[in-house]
């Protein structure tokens, strides 16, 4: 059995591999979305990462379809309450931005979607630099105090931001941000390595990497000359045309034959191993995707190869 890990100062205890649900919606429908929500909660999987948005940019779509799968999933396998559920605020085209009274009638719109009465983790999705941190901070404790948020979080916020964010909530006695959600992985270091990342470190925040498998790119089914079918190729090909793309590729490659495992699962594990890293997030359109991802919670790099794998993607 895998042993949770804790979210930050929080105390929600989660699988070392959140669902990324972004795809439910979208590239699959709700009867693929329910078997893989199954396959992951019976291989002892508990984190499942949506957003207000998913899938919005969809022709014919909202906004809110990935929310309703999972809604609909939680409420005909009876186990919300052996499911931490994570899902953002901000980017719904109906509720854009985190003013206060944006944040709280979206709130109210994911809980009818999720069919549920509190979320567990809430992040703003994007910081709305046009609202004070003051008044963001502020309308997320609100939700927290009245019991439709367990914790609060941020994703694609600044360092300045955050500090600003935490320090407000530390002085005023408010729910402060456990966890970050930033873009990270092998070939997308730069963002979040540096004063990110030493912000979250000195305030205990869990980080939950989004993007961790940069689009697909890093489970190795992108090859020179090879098709892909897939929503996201072309964002995951282009890392093909660097030579941080094809030196990561390389490397894990080799540590991957070595290991008998999958190029997706070493590149997971990396991440895992990174300083701050609770939990990264990967999405599955099948069940059959899924053993490469959930092998994370089990492999564990030698020094050596996390050497390896960060000289590769220096």
């Amino acid at each position: 059995m895998t042993t949770l890990r804790r979210l930050g100062a929080s105390d929600l205890a989660v699988f070392p591999l959140a669902l990324g649900a972004n795809v439910f919606g979208w590239t699959a429908d709700e009867e693929q979305s329910f078997a893989v929500l199954d396959a992951y909660a019976a291989a002892g999987g508990n984190f499942i990462d949506t957003a207000d948005s998913y899938s919005a940019w969809v022709d014919g779509n909202e906004g809110g379809e990935s929310e309703t799968v999972i809604g609909n999933w939680l409420a005909s396998r009876g186990n919300r309450d052996d499911v931490v559920i994570a899902t953002k605020v901000g980017a719904h085209p109906e509720y854009k931005g985190l003013a206060p009274a944006t944040v709280k009638g979206a709130v109210e719109e994911s809980l009818r979607r999720l069919r549920t009465d509190r979320i567990d983790l809430y992040y703003t999705h994007f910081d709305d630099p046009a609202v004070p941190v003051e008044e963001i901070v502020t309308a997320l404790d609100q939700l927290v105090r009245e019991g439709k948020v367990r914790e609060v979080a941020a994703s694609n916020i600044s360092p300045e931001r955050l500090r600003d964010s935490l320090d407000f909530a530390d002085r005023e006695g408010l729910a402060k941000y456990v966890a970050l959600q930033p873009h990270y992985n092998l070939v997308s270091r730069d963002t979040y390595e540096g004063r990110l990342q030493e912000t979250a470190s000195r305030a205990g925040l869990a980080a939950v990497p989004y993007y961790a498998l940069a689009a697909g790119f890093l489970t190795g089914k992108y090859r020179e000359g090879a098709r892909v079918e897939s929503a996201r190729a072309a964002g995951a090909g282009k890392h093909l045309e660097t030579e941080r793309g094809r030196r990561v590729l390389a490397a894990l490659d080799g540590i991957a034959r070595e290991r008998g495992a999958a190029v997706a699962s070493v590149a997971l594990a990396w991440l895992a191993a990174r300083p701050t890293v609770v939990a990264p997030i990967a999405s599955a359109r099948t069940p059959e995707q899924l053993p490469a991802l959930l092998a994370v919670a089990e492999l564990e790099l030698t020094e050596a190869e996390v050497g390896a794998l960060n000289r590769a993607s220096a």
